[in-house]
């Protein structure tokens, strides 16, 4: 029994078979849109070629299926949807003029940093720096830092002249998804953002002729991308610096959305779990910047889905996790799902960065004791991360080398930002 709702299955106790593999496709339901949508937003900066596209995307579902099975059985034990990080989605789309090999040996040696510091115990004290205000902010810069991205995917049209159109779509849909998310209720609400891109798609299709959904490409029926790996170690420190910072925050979204499912179906040994499950996606980090794929974090929405169907059994995520690994060899579907339209991509990237500034809002203004330094901290932190986010090109390209993937990131001007004003600044405040 959970001291908030009433659990028809503990998160240790093992349901009916039947009950696991249905409760397993609701979850594949919830954590399917998120690979998805997050993948096609880093696979269409770092590629043009579709071929290399899906490759990534197979990556990137191995990574995501064997982040989610180690969680389940040597991690947090906890049921919790594991997807790409979109902290360093930001890190990966705002490092312009980056080789690839420099990000992902960067994420790489990010997620051992993170290993190293939860087994060393230094993690407790980094986690004492992030307030309540920075929490927030941070949760507010992921969604702000995108917004280029998110522009570029609803303004990319399959033929000249749809401009107005796809602005119409967009603005149609959005305000459909929030109707939606009104009106519905239990698991539909919970699985409403892959209805969204089901219903969004073929409404999209039929009213645009002109998208051709495949091309034809990597329709195998089964295909190893261990075979293509090309992975080759490259040190930016400038870099490096940049995803270290982003990592410090992911690891304190990781941390707060293990607490909060820990709470909820009130598992033992929260202590041991925590720990284990930093561990993880510290290495499922490494495992990823080595397959060139963003490192994966704990979605805080698996919260929902354990309130509104009473099931907070770890194993009913199991059927999902095997069956994301078998989708990461199969091109075929993978290509599939990656031919989604970039509209319906980027309006349900729209959707989800808008739960992200609600939660950091929620975040920022729980308690009574919000002030005017507050609300000063956040909105200078915010206001430059977004400015350093919309830059021309042709001013981040004169930075030098060493400080552009700092300074050109939106994120990490934000981070740093909020991090400077909350401890140094206003020190005295923080402390009173």
């Amino acid at each position: 029994m959970s001291g908030k709702i009433k659990l028809n299955f503990g998160v240790d106790e093992k349901p009916p078979l039947g009950e696991t593999l249905l409760y397993g496709m609701q979850w594949l339901a919830i954590g399917l849109p998120m690979v998805v949508v997050l993948g096609q937003v880093v696979a269409s900066h770092n590629f043009s070629n579709a071929t290399d596209q899906v490759v990534f995307m197979q990556k990137l579902f191995f990574v995501t299926a064997v982040s989610s099975l180690l969680q389940l059985f040597f991690g947090h034990r906890l049921p919790a949807v594991i997807g790409p990080a979109a902290i360093l989605v930001v890190g990966i789309t705002s490092s312009q003029g980056v080789g690839l090999s420099s990000i992902y040996t960067s994420i790489m040696i990010g997620g051992a940093l993170l290993t190293l510091l939860c087994l060393t115990g230094l993690f407790s004290k980094i986690e004492k720096l992030f307030t309540r205000q920075i929490i927030a902010v941070i949760l507010l810069l992921i969604a702000l830092t995108l917004v280029p991205t998110i522009l570029n995917l609803i303004s990319s049209v399959p033929a000249a002249g749809m401009e107005f159109f796809h602005f119409v779509f967009a603005l149609v849909f959005i305000v459909a998804m929030f109707m939606a998310n009104r009106f519905l209720k239990g698991m539909w609400k919970s699985t409403m953002i892959i209805w969204a891109m089901i219903a969004g798609s073929i409404v999209y299709v039929l009213l645009v002729p002109e998208y051709n959904w495949m091309s034809g490409e990597s329709l195998s029926v089964f295909s190893n991308f261990f075979s293509d790996l090309s992975f080759s170690f490259s040190l930016d420190i400038g870099v490096l610096i940049s995803f270290i910072i982003c990592f410090v925050a992911l690891s304190t979204n990781d941390l707060g959305s293990i607490q909060a499912i820990g709470e909820l179906v009130n598992a033992p040994d929260m202590g041991k779990r925590l720990s284990a499950g930093i561990n993880v996606t510290g290495l499922s980090s490494v495992i990823a910047g080595f397959l060139g794929v963003p490192g994966p974090v704990n979605y805080s929405l698996s919260t929902g889905v354990i309130a509104s169907t009473g099931i907070g059994s770890r194993f009913t995520l199991v059927p999902a996790g095997f069956i994301l690994l078998f989708i990461s060899f199969m091109p075929g579907v993978v290509s599939f799902l990656s031919g989604i339209p970039p509209l319906i991509i980027g309006v349900v990237f729209l959707y989800v960065m808008c739960s992200q500034i609600a939660a950091g809002l929620l975040t920022a203004f729980s308690g009574d004791s919000f002030s005017f330094e507050d609300g000063l901290i956040i909105a200078l932190s915010l206001m430059l991360g977004l400015i350093v986010s919309f830059l021309p090109d042709t001013t981040v390209a004169a930075l030098p080398h060493l400080l552009r993937p700092i300074l050109g990131n939106g994120f990490v001007v934000g981070t740093a930002a909020v991090l400077l004003m909350e401890h140094v600044v206003y020190r005295k405040r923080a402390s009173a």
